[in-house]
């Protein structure tokens, strides 16, 4: 299925030239709309097209500049239409014609670029881990209990108190108590 997407930025302008192009390429369902957005959540009928997209069908753009803002916005509508297991054709810029041979190698082209662009990120990312462990921070939620509290839990745990009773002074969990007990051999 052939599903079409035609935008303009105002009540004033007209749509009818892109919707004229996506009948000329025999589209089955257009999506349009007159919105200004500086983002896809603020175009509901992009949303729409791209939700209706379903296996093999093909998202027909006509104009790339009226569905995208960007380049990071284009290389996001043309991710979310291949996670739908669909393909992107734009009127207006027959390279982007991502169901033609040169189409694919430019998607492929961009997708390596986007590979690239992940793996860097996660070295980084993991580069930035290891140094702050390495500078002692500590990761995960912040403990319950100071070190402190976590002494005199465990010290009244060994004297006999429920956890519950421990956990009722110190303001939290009996579950907390129980695991810290737990982890230190003291339940």
């Amino acid at each position: 299925m052939l599903i079409g997407y035609a935008r303009v930025s105002t009540q004033a302008q007209s749509l009818d030239r892109q919707i004229g192009a996506l009948n000329g390429a025999n589209v089955d369902r257009i999506f349009s709309e007159k919105a200004t957005a500086k983002t896809i959540k603020g175009r509901p009928q992009l949303e729409k097209a791209i939700d209706a997209l379903g296996t093999d069908d093909v998202f027909v753009i006509a104009e790339w500049d009226r569905a995208t803002r960007s380049m990071t916005d284009g290389i996001a509508i043309i991710q979310r239409v291949a996670d739908r297991g669909a393909t992107v054709k734009v009127l207006d810029k027959p390279w982007l014609d991502l169901t033609s041979p040169m189409g694919k190698g430019i998607l492929a082209f961009l997708s390596a670029l986007a590979e690239d662009e992940r793996e860097r990120l996660s070295r980084r990312a993991n580069e930035g881990r290891a140094a702050a462990k390495a500078r002692g921070v500590k990761f995960g939620p912040k403990p319950k209990l100071t070190e402190h509290q976590q002494d005199l839990a465990l010290e009244r745990l060994v004297a006999g108190d429920s956890c519950r009773a421990i956990a009722k002074d110190l303001g939290v969990a009996h579950t907390t108590i129980s695991r810290l007990g737990r982890f230190h051999g003291k339940c």
